[in-house]
């Protein structure tokens, strides 16, 4: 156990904790549980009913943690709600899709009137009562409206409230915090800052103007009614990552951890050094259980979806404007619930990406190649395929039924891996899914790497492209050379010995950078270079509207799209650790803004691919042992 944890639990357990017998708790101890785990399912799940808190003890009767004393974080802020709220989701939608994730994705729209504090969990029901009682008597006091003014800055993008209206939330949140502090035995500080709602934080200084274009486009005095909500969060988890499955997965091996479709898990990011490549090492918010799990099940989630509201207290105000047959959008957490109405005025600021079939513009596929035999049966795949006399067989369905001729060693295959046969099906299968979306694919570029020239070759003949379409070999988009095992450039096919094995080559075309241009353990700074100067050549090149299909390795990705859109590079250290997160065949998509003279990242076409692993089957070992 860390340290500061160690001491974390000695403050912990040292209080002195009274003994509660709420309605809620009374059921539970009937039942059985002690008093301090009851307490802790209780406040876990918000304190809402007795049903939610047994069914989280059944759920976490194998925590670890469960008699854990460590209590949880809470905060008292101030959200919207009604008109407002849905103009800000809409907000939060899009300044997503156009201009990524940034720090304000993580929370919902709210105004912090106090910042996280602990609670004992006996003594959370008094700041339920402290909540309605010091809302009671602001209720007459509360603005009957708050004026929002619009704030930009290169890193932070908000409404500041007016300093009138500030003064007596500030006096809302210092009685609250007064009376929980005398009361519940909590040190709370309220918020003395100046009062404020983000849009946007820590983002590029080059979505500034596309993010304040989105945010012009938001009425401030839309009708609101705002609450004063307190949420909890597990204090242990306040620097983990959040992921959220998307699909069950069922362990195979004792160290791994069962997830359900939707379970949100908390991920360390300095445990995962020494995790194998498509893994993570995470504790489920659902169970308390701790183990291995697929990346590639999961995404990443936001930190407030693992919170609990626990209570709220509406001001009535003057502003209401609602009619009783109105009904507001669901509400999430993340501020990403559906919107069904969304502003004229957003609407028209979209407008230019909305109202355009994004086969008209111009667009950038880079995707990773598909899997390979390597990937699958180990670097020393091809020794379980070669007779005693040299010659190539199928060891495993899942190896090519050939390999294609070339005029060198069959050994060079070692160091250029064509792809499994489920490779090249996951090729085809994107190139089948590109053709319902009508993605328009106007060129082919690919790295000389015979796994990238299949992969092109499958997709464009999955869009039914293959005679039309000529696959341009660019040696410039071969991986970071520091990373090949043998330490020097492999042997590729030549372009003679690709046409001769049927694949759709663009004869014609030379390379921005030539085979011999390529040198073995070159630096970061030198790869980087590299590929920023090859992406934009290949724009270049291809003036006419329609996608551009790119076909490189998991370190290709981030140095193609980052230099188009203008995104700083990457650390050297980050690259490993980001390249083990993109799975064959992940892609990034980036379409450009003529107007503005920029690019930018957008959602792809197509959903990713995922499957599971199926492990090599011997029939007699398996069902004849005794």
């Amino acid at each position: 156990m860390a340290v500061a944890e160690a001491q974390l639990y000695a403050k912990v357990s040292n209080k002195h904790r009274s003994r509660s017998t709420s309605a809620l708790l009374e059921p539970l101890l009937a039942k059985g549980f002690p008093a301090h785990i009851a307490q802790k399912a209780l406040v876990a799940t918000g304190q809402k009913t007795v049903e939610d808190a047994a069914k989280w003890l059944h759920s976490h009767c194998n925590d670890p943690s469960l008699d854990d004393p460590i209590p949880q974080e809470y905060a008292l802020y101030l959200c919207p709600t009604g008109h407002l709220h849905s103009r800000l989701q809409d907000f939060w939608k899009e300044s997503k899709r156009q201009c990524g994730k940034n720090r304000a994705h993580e929370v919902f729209p709210h105004v912090t009137l106090c910042d996280f504090f602990t609670c004992e969990d006996q003594k959370v029901e008094l700041l339920y009562d402290i909540l309605k009682r010091v809302g009671d008597s602001f209720s007459q006091s509360f603005p009957p409206s708050i004026s929002l003014i619009l704030h930009a800055s290169p890193s932070y993008l908000g409404f500041f409230i007016d300093d009138r209206q500030a003064n007596v939330l500030k006096e809302f949140a210092v009685a609250f915090s007064s009376e929980a502090s005398a009361l519940a035995d909590c040190h709370v500080k309220p918020s003395l800052k100046q009062f404020h709602l983000t849009l946007a934080h820590r983002f590029y200084p080059h979505h500034q103007k596309t993010l304040e274009q989105l945010a012009k486009c938001i009425n401030p005095g839309e009708p609101c009614q705002w609450v004063a909500a307190l949420y909890s969060r597990d204090m242990r988890f306040v620097h983990y990552q959040r992921l959220r499955a998307l699909f069950q997965y069922k362990p195979q091996n004792i160290d791994e951890l069962m997830i359900n479709a939707g379970d949100l898990i908390y991920v360390d990011p300095t445990q995962q050094c020494d995790v194998s490549e498509g893994w993570v090492i995470g504790i489920s918010h659902r169970t308390g259980c701790r183990g291995f799990l697929p990346e590639n099940y999961t995404e990443k989630a936001h930190e407030s979806d693992t919170w609990v509201k626990h209570r709220e207290y509406l001001f009535e105000t003057a502003s209401r404007s609602f009619t009783k047959t109105e009904k507001e959008p669901n509400v999430k957490l993340n501020g990403e619930g559906h919107n069904p109405s969304m502003s004229r005025s957003v609407t028209n600021v979209l407008s230019l990406q909305l109202s355009q079939n994004t086969s008209l513009r111009r667009g950038v596929l880079v995707m990773r190649h598909g899997e390979t035999v390597d990937q699958v049966f180990g670097k020393s795949w091809l020794q379980q395929c070669l007779t005693a006399d040299g010659k190539y067989y199928r060891a495993d369905l899942n190896f090519p039924s050939s390999l294609p001729r070339r005029k060198d060693s069959m050994k060079q295959f070692e160091c250029d891996p064509p792809l499994s046969c489920c490779g090249i099906f996951q090729s085809r299968l994107i190139g089948e899914a590109l053709l319902d979306q009508e993605v328009t694919v106007s060129s082919a570029y690919s790295s000389p790497a015979l796994r990238c020239m299949q992969t092109a070759q499958h997709v464009l003949r999955g869009l039914k492209l293959n005679q039309r379409v000529k696959i341009r070999v660019e040696p410039g988009l071969f991986e970071w050379t520091k990373w090949e095992a043998s330490r020097a450039i492999p042997n590729f096919m030549t372009v003679a010995e690709l046409v001769e094995a049927s694949y759709d080559i663009d004869t014609s075309y030379r390379g921005n950078f030539p085979l011999s241009s390529l040198v073995p353990s070159e630096s970061y700074e030198d790869y980087v270079s590299r590929s920023s100067a090859v992406i934009k050549q290949i724009i270049t090149a291809c003036p006419s509207k329609g996608v551009i299909l790119i076909v490189g390795h998991g370190s290709s990705l981030a140095p193609l799209t980052r230099a188009l859109t203008g995104l700083p590079n990457r650390d050297s250290r980050d690259l490993a650790q980001m390249v083990r997160k993109i799975p064959s065949l992940g892609m990034c998509f980036c379409e450009e803004l003529k107007e503005e003279n920029k690019w930018q990242m957008v959602n792809p076409p197509v959903k990713t691919l995922t499957h599971g692993a199926n492990a090599a089957f011997n029939w007699r070992n398996t069902i004849m042992e005794d």
